[in-house]
């Protein structure tokens, strides 16, 4: 069963303005491009749709206002002359600006009338929006297909047809059919397009340019948040330093000499036996037993200098510590301490104190190892006992009664960007392995060392 003791590491480094400010720019410019794109969009097909409704208007004024009244028998009969009062009044009334084709269509596909005289007389297949204009008499609009048979004579690139329905003068249903050029449309489009595109980027630009003071004195407030928490965070910990530094002095200077001198007192009464030898040789004893914890209760409260004293001898000295309780230790360091940072030593030895506390508490172990190694330029640190173990729920008990160093542990090697697991199961020991990087600096991490 394994527990991981870890927490989400924080981004390292204090809070920068510049990068703050950097992402609101480009979330920003982000915003101000989908709504440029957006406005694009719905401006071109509202200008569109406004195209295609005028171009619907124009074809039903020329179809009821120039074309019905001279739509007789006599044209329907393809009279000549009627053909042609219809066709000059269709190229003076009809055929002006984007409208550029007229035909007109009898319900069983035959055109009856053309501006383009060669289509006179001929018959097709009625499309199906035509045949819905006769039925229903709605007006349609669609892009033309120009590969049609129909559409054979037609030179633009691009045409709009419009369809109405409409009668002869003997009631006789007709379709007129009136192209436009698209470019008409799509010129309409792009001048929504103008019209809307300055009012709605306008405003998003006056927007952020009145959110920037903001997002600036935000970014400041947390630049100067951060520096605050990472300032009492150091001097919680110098002053918690100082406070551990005075006790380990005082018990150093003060119990550790008095007890040491009596005990040498005693030893030398002893050998010349002035009272009871084996009396004083058990006082002698139980005193230097005193004497060596106290002397690894200082260890605890005051780590030695690693940088002096080196990280391998430091640590011998927790496992010698546990030692005199009857515990088989083994220490194996195949770490230069060269290799490390000065904060990547102090948490590697960090992990093992507090694994070794553990172990000593709640493990009932009769043999613990320790492992310094170097795996892809990380120091690997490797606590592991034959103990009992825990479980899942053993541990969250722990950490409710009060027991929280290994959690603590995670929580600092997490901000370091470091990581801490933890592997047991009952009966089967314990496992307590970091993995911190080896050029480490707690100080670029924003934890205080």
């Amino acid at each position: 069963m394994n527990a991981r003791v870890r927490r989400p590491a924080r981004p390292q480094g204090a809070v920068s303005v510049r990068a703050v400010m950097s992402r609101f720019a480009l979330t920003s410019f982000v915003a101000l491009v989908v709504v440029a794109l957006v406005t694009a969009l719905v401006s071109r097909r509202v200008g569109t749709d406004q195209a295609i409704d005028d171009a619907s208007r124009v074809a039903w004024v020329s179809a009821h206002g120039v074309v019905e009244p001279l739509l007789t028998p006599e044209l329907l009969a393809q009279d000549l002359a009627s053909l042609q009062r219809l066709d000059d009044a269709v190229r003076e009334y009809v055929l002006r600006g984007e409208l550029v084709r007229v035909k007109i269509w009898t319900p069983d596909g035959r055109i009856v009338y053309s501006d383009e005289p060669r289509l006179i007389g001929e018959q097709f297949e009625l499309s199906a929006d035509k045949r819905d204009t006769l039925r229903t008499g709605d007006a349609h609009a669609e892009v033309s297909d120009l590969d049609g048979p129909e559409n054979r004579y037609e030179l633009e690139e691009k045409l709009l047809e419009v369809y109405q329905l409409i009668e002869s003068v003997e009631g006789e249903p007709l379709v007129f059919e009136s192209y436009f050029r698209y470019s008409g449309v799509s010129s309409l489009g792009r001048q929504f397009w103008g019209q809307f595109a300055p009012v709605a980027i306008g405003a998003l630009v006056a927007l952020q340019l009145v959110q920037l003071p903001f997002a600036y004195g935000m970014a400041r407030r947390l630049r100067s948040g951060e520096d605050e928490r990472v300032r009492l965070m150091r001097r919680s910990m110098a002053a918690s330093e100082a406070e551990r530094r005075r006790i380990a002095s005082d018990l150093h200077d003060g119990v550790v000499q008095d007890l040491t001198g009596v005990s040498l007192g005693l030893a030398a009464l002893a050998r010349r036996g002035a009272v009871a030898s084996d009396e004083l040789d058990q006082a002698s004893a139980a005193i230097r037993s005193s004497v060596k914890s106290l002397r690894s209760l200082l260890v605890e409260i005051y780590p030695p200098n690693l940088r002096e004293e080196g990280l391998e001898s430091a640590v011998g000295d927790l496992l010698s510590a546990i030692g005199q309780r009857g515990i088989e230790t083994k220490l194996r360091d195949e770490v230069d301490d060269h290799d490390l940072s000065a904060d990547a030593q102090a948490l590697a030895y960090r992990v093992v104190q507090e694994a070794l506390r553990n172990v000593v508490s709640h493990s009932g172990a009769s043999a613990v190892l320790v492992k310094l190694q170097l795996v892809d330029d990380q120091l690997q640190v490797l606590v592991d006992d034959n103990g009992r173990g825990f479980s899942t729920d053993l541990l969250a008990e722990r950490g409710e009664r009060g027991h929280v160093g290994l959690r603590a542990l995670g929580g600092l090697l997490a901000d370091a960007g470091a990581e801490l697991e933890v592997r047991s199961a009952a009966t089967m020991g314990t496992r307590v392995e970091a993995r911190i990087p080896r050029s480490v600096d707690l100080a670029l991490a924003g934890v205080p060392s």
